[in-house]
C-alpha cells in the first residue's frame, strides 16, 4: 500500500523526499533501458548537477536504504524501493543561454 507522509513518499517502511523520488525514478528507468546502471555521470547529466552533487545524493540514497552499491565497482546501483513507489521522472529543462528569435 502507497501512502503519501509529509512532502516525501513512504512504501514499506522506505520514505524518500521528491528530489530523492526522482533520482530513483531515473536509477530505475535508466536501468530499464540501457540494461545496467547509471554512472555518477549519467545522473550528473541529466540532472545537471556537479559531481560532488550526485555523490552526495547517492551517498544519501544509500544511507537511506533505498539503493544499495559494491564499493570500488561501476554502475552497481541497485534500487531497494519498489519500482511502484516511485514518482513519475519529470522530464529536465535545458538552460541554455542563447536568446530565441
Amino acid at each position: 500500500m502507497k501512502q503519501i507522509r509529509g512532502k516525501g513518499r513512504s512504501f514499506s517502511g522506505l520514505s524518500f523526499t521528491p528530489k530523492q523520488g526522482q533520482y530513483l525514478a531515473f536509477i530505475y528507468a535508466y536501468t530499464q533501458i540501457a540494461g545496467r546502471p547509471p554512472a555518477e555521470a549519467d545522473l550528473q547529466r541529466h540532472f545537471d548537477v556537479t559531481p560532488p552533487s550526485v555523490h552526495q545524493m547517492v551517498l544519501t540514497l544509500e544511507r537511506a536504504g533505498l539503493i544499495r552499491r559494491q564499493p570500488g565497482t561501476a554502475r552497481s546501483i541497485e534500487l531497494l524501493v519498489d519500482p511502484r513507489a516511485l514518482p513519475v521522472l519529470q522530464r529536465q529543462t535545458v538552460k541554455t543561454s542563447v536568446q530565441r528569435y
